[in-house]
């Protein structure tokens, strides 16, 4: 299963600019003794992470098949985004909440603030230029006219949309950072803070929370988009001799490893060779028109074998 090189250029980019900048927030940390800057910087190093794994879910996904994994392996990618989202609601919401709580109850005003500032929107600008990487790749992946809830929902390469989310967390908890120590000192305040460190680890939560349903629905197997699915059965009641479509069902083992299987009713005075051509013509335009779809199973089926409400249950209803 090939990705994209925008995939693999943005995670590069994300995972190298955030060990960076994780290391400058754990220094200002440690000089300030700001509790948002050090969920900040626990967030930095938890993305950068992630992004290792993703990379390790990558290269895993790419594994040929064997005996025991006919299909290949490209469910891990899903897999491994969804241990990412576990990690951002475990480790970074978790340990966020935990500071803010310690400061809200032993607030103690930061030091040096100043270093602060400069190392914040210093990382906001580093921040927002990999969001826009990913944000680029995420349109160029698919997102076409679609919204942008939609379009999550219906991609099926999780690596661009995580990287866009991990920084959307970012650079949302930057701001909350900024806002809390800026406050924090202008209002004598440095409960603030703790607040702040609170704020970051509900939006962490959140993203996690988001991710984990959408890696969750792509790991229990989702099948193509629905403008797909109605292509497909076009071609299907277009070939030569099919009198009916039984059923058309799909699965994505990744962005790009698509598994079709379609049941059709073919004429009765067709002769099993005239079958054999149609079908290998018709696999051969599904796959010229989808390349993802990398498996077709094209059975034919006489309708009145079909067990009552088989038909219903697949992804596209007999008419």
């Amino acid at each position: 299963m090939a990705h994209s090189s925008s995939s693999r250029t943005v995670i590069f980019a994300a995972l190298g600019g955030n060990l960076l900048v994780a290391a400058t927030k754990f220094a200002a940390a440690f000089m300030t003794g700001s509790a948002s800057m050090l969920s900040e910087a626990i967030h930095s190093l938890i993305d950068t992470g992630n992004q290792g794994l993703l990379l390790v879910g990558m290269r895993r996904a790419t594994r040929p098949a064997t005996a025991m994994h006919p299909f290949g392996f490209g469910l891990e990618l899903y897999f491994w985004t969804f241990v990412v989202a576990l990690l951002i609601f475990g480790l970074g919401a978790g340990v966020s909440l935990y500071e803010g709580i310690i400061h809200i109850i032993h607030p103690q005003p930061v030091a040096h603030v100043l270093v602060n500032y400069v190392v914040l929107l210093a990382s906001i600008v580093f921040e927002g230029s990999v969001w826009l990487m990913a944000l680029r790749a995420f349109r160029k992946e698919g997102k076409g006219r679609r919204g942008w809830v939609e379009a999550v929902q219906m991609s099926k390469d999780p690596t661009v949309f995580t990287v866009l989310f991990e920084d959307t967390a970012a650079l949302s908890g930057l701001g909350v950072a900024l806002l809390g120590n800026v406050l924090a000192e202008w209002l004598d305040m440095p409960v603030l803070d703790g607040v702040a460190s609170i704020i970051i680890a509900c939006i962490l939560a959140v993203t996690a929370t988001f991710l984990a349903r959408e890696s969750q629905s792509l790991l229990t197997g989702e099948g193509v988009a629905p403008e797909v699915l109605a292509a497909l059965r076009r071609m299907a009641l277009a070939a030569s001799g099919v009198e009916r479509l039984n059923e058309i069902r799909s699965l994505h083992f990744g962005p790009r490893d698509v598994l079709v299987v379609i049941s059709l009713d073919f004429r009765n005075d067709m002769t099993a060779g005239q079958v054999e051509i149609v079908v290998s013509a018709l696999e051969h335009q599904i796959k010229q028109a989808y390349p993802e779809v990398t498996r077709v199973f094209i059975e034919a089926q006489d309708s009145r074998t079909q067990p009552p409400g088989t038909a219903a249950s697949g992804n596209v209803p007999t008419p």
